[in-house]
């Protein structure tokens, strides 16, 4: 017997297996729509937790240049415009107490570690300081991509931890490498250095009291070019200034 003999013969089966298979059919559909449902729950969920209530970036492209995609691009611009204005404030600060080091001679005989390139820790402070040199902007607004501003985040982040590294080290430490002997000579520089930068001393005084300062350093600390400097300015400064009767006479 053939199917369509069977089907002849049976034909009343039909009726009862097709509701079968209608009502599988069906609740096999309505199962699939409500997996479907809830992994579509699920993504919302993830990507509210993951983004918040920011639009994820692919949605943001999609919309691009409404109104509403516009204010959140320029909200993100501006945030990273007053980061960028932050790190550069950051770097500064660092900038300003590594020179209250590097323009202060006294301070470097004090803490030799800051000016000696022997040591690692100073290396690595000047060479981060180099690479957040080099990322510094002149204009915040030149920070604007994302990659960038990492970049200079980044650098800033090492330039302070390194800073910080070599300070601490330096003050630890202060001239504790040195002999007694040493220490004493150094002692004696601060002394010539001190009578250098007293405007009560006479010309000829001040440049002599430098040239022994210079001399007793001399195989002990090397004087960074910035401090040398900083310290004739000052000399010359003073030097320059009228004093007494001349100064009197002036103002007058």
């Amino acid at each position: 017997m053939n199917v369509w003999e069977f089907v002849g013969s049976y034909w009343w089966l039909v009726f009862p297996l097709g509701g079968i298979l209608t009502g599988v059919a069906g609740g096999w559909a309505r199962a699939v729509r409500r997996w479907d449902e809830r992994r579509r729950k699920h993504k919302l969920e993830l990507a509210r937790i993951k983004y918040g209530n920011r639009p994820p970036v692919a949605d943001v492209a999609q919309g691009r240049g409404r109104g509403p995609d516009r204010a959140a691009r320029a909200e993100q611009t501006a945030a990273r415009r007053s980061e960028a204005e932050r790190l550069i404030a950051e770097h500064q600060e660092i900038d300003q107490r590594w020179l209250s080091y590097e323009l202060d001679l006294a301070k470097l005989i004090d803490f030799p570690v800051m000016s000696d390139m022997r040591e690692p820790v100073t290396v690595e402070f000047h060479r981060a300081k180099r690479t957040a040199d080099g990322l510094r902007p002149e204009d915040p607004a030149r920070l604007g991509e994302v990659q960038a501003l990492a970049d200079y985040r980044e650098a800033v982040r090492e330039y302070a931890i390194s800073f910080e590294i070599a300070e601490r080290e330096a003050k630890r430490r202060r001239s504790t490498d040195f002999s007694p002997e040493e220490r004493r000579t150094l002692e004696r520089a601060k002394q010539f250095l001190a009578l250098a930068e007293d405007s009560a001393a006479t010309s000829a005084e001040r440049q002599q009291a430098y040239r022994r300062t210079q001399h007793e350093l001399l195989g002990l600390i090397a004087i960074p070019d910035a401090t040398d400097d900083a310290v004739r300015q000052r000399i010359a400064g003073a030097l320059d200034a009228p004093s007494g009767p001349a100064r009197d006479a002036q103002q007058a």
